[in-house]
């Protein structure tokens, strides 16, 4: 490996704020803010959403009902068809 090239690996604390849960991990992530957690300094990161807060990982997730195409045309137009027929 050639020396100065590369981006500093380091322990960055990404700040999930909508759980308020941070989560430690290795990255080489640009940022000028620090956080004391456990006891120790770590650059600072903040998340709109990780696994912590985001439904499909929570559980929350709302199933919608969407149907296909050829079903919402038959619904909207599937009236007028039979009455042609008569």
């Amino acid at each position: 490996m050639k020396p100065g090239i590369h981006p500093e690996y380091r322990t960055v604390a990404f700040h999930d704020t909508g759980a308020d849960k941070y989560i430690l991990v290795g990255s080489t992530v640009q940022t000028s803010r620090t956080v004391e957690v456990d006891g120790q300094t770590y650059p600072y990161v903040t998340l709109d959403v990780s696994s912590h807060s985001h439904p499909f990982y929570t559980g929350k997730q709302k199933v919608v009902n969407q149907d296909g195409r050829v079903a919402r045309f038959n619904k909207q137009f599937g009236a007028l068809s039979k009455k042609a027929t008569k």
